[in-house]
């Protein structure tokens, strides 16, 4: 099936920087677009009918529901070969499971999860939470039969990935991050102020969103619940430097150089994983056994459109 484009960038912004105004109440369309550009426009206003690197979403070779927790679990395998849980971010699974799903399934068998209550998993009432995202990984590991794997997220799908190391070490062979922060003030201020908006926006964000071609690739999404969800999910504080810096599976973190969180973030987080603490000496053999990769030109938004990412991660699951 082919796919529609995406709407060109200036019109998105101006699109976006109207409904941020109207979210904050604020007259200043430069504030709100700086904003809204960072976080809500870009889930809830470029309503993604396309798929990262301009390729259609692949066909999978089995597919289906599991009755995991307390929800049906959506999920996809592609490919064949050694595991690998592929996690999206907020909003909408299509970014994550467009060009980068089929780069990596040319090598593993990817499993390709829809989160509780987003693409076309069901919801249940229960309030989401990261560890419960997880724990629905680990669930749907069981149900697929899958006793270790290695786990890939983005951005929030990035945080469920931690979160699966964390609760749940011994499913997890290799870990990559992409595009996420371990401590909740990591994100810039106007990150965090824009998530604050998200859920008394909710309804107007959903009436945007249900007229725009996201509605119509997910058609069974709430989108006012998704979005208050959402948005109560990213106001919550979190800490997790003790248990990031605990994690045993090998990790990759990878960053746009224009990304949501701040770059002393980035190097802290490195750092939690023992990276960055001397000089590797000339053979290499004093380096830690964790990655970080800084992905030139992208942004928190863009960084899945870059062949990078696919060939870093993919490097890094090769390497011993």
């Amino acid at each position: 099936m082919m796919r529609k484009s995406r709407p060109e960038p200036e019109a998105q912004r101006e699109t976006g920087t109207k409904l941020l105004v109207a979210m904050t109440g604020k007259a200043s369309a430069a504030k709100g677009r700086a904003a809204l550009v960072l976080v809500a426009a870009a889930f809830a206003v470029s309503a993604h009918t396309t798929t990262a690197g301009g390729q259609a979403m692949r066909a999978p070779e089995s597919k289906g529901y599991a009755k995991v927790n307390d929800v049906e679990l959506y999920y996809e395998v592609h490919g064949d070969g050694p595991p690998l849980i592929m996690l999206h971010g907020g909003v909408t699974p299509s970014e994550m499971f467009g060009a980068p799903l089929a780069e990596m399934a040319k090598a593993h068998k990817v499993v390709a999860l829809h989160a509780r209550g987003h693409g076309l998993s069901k919801d249940s009432s229960r309030p989401w939470s990261f560890e419960v995202f997880a724990d629905d990984v680990a669930g749907l590991m069981g149900h697929l039969g899958i006793k270790k794997a290695s786990v890939m997220g983005y951005s929030s799908g990035a945080l469920v990935a931690l979160q699966t190391a964390i609760r749940h070490p011994q499913l997890v062979d290799k870990l990559i991050v992409i595009s996420t922060a371990f401590r909740s003030d990591g994100y810039y201020p106007e990150v965090l102020e824009a998530f604050a908006q998200m859920p008394s926006a909710a309804p107007m964000i959903a009436a945007d969103v249900s007229k725009s071609p996201l509605a119509s690739l997910y058609p069974s999404v709430n989108w006012e619940t998704m979005f208050r969800k959402t948005g109560e999910l990213a106001n919550r504080g979190y800490d997790w430097s003790a248990s990031v810096a605990d994690i045993k599976a090998p990790t990759l973190l990878m960053f746009a150089d224009a990304d949501m969180m701040r770059p002393e973030h980035v190097v802290e987080f490195y750092k939690l994983l023992g990276g960055g603490q001397r000089d590797a000496g000339l053979d290499g053999s004093r380096r830690s056994p964790n990655r970080l990769a800084i992905i030139p030109n992208t942004t928190h938004y863009t960084i899945l459109g870059s062949a990078a990412v696919t060939q870093f991660a993919s490097a890094f699951l090769k390497s011993q």
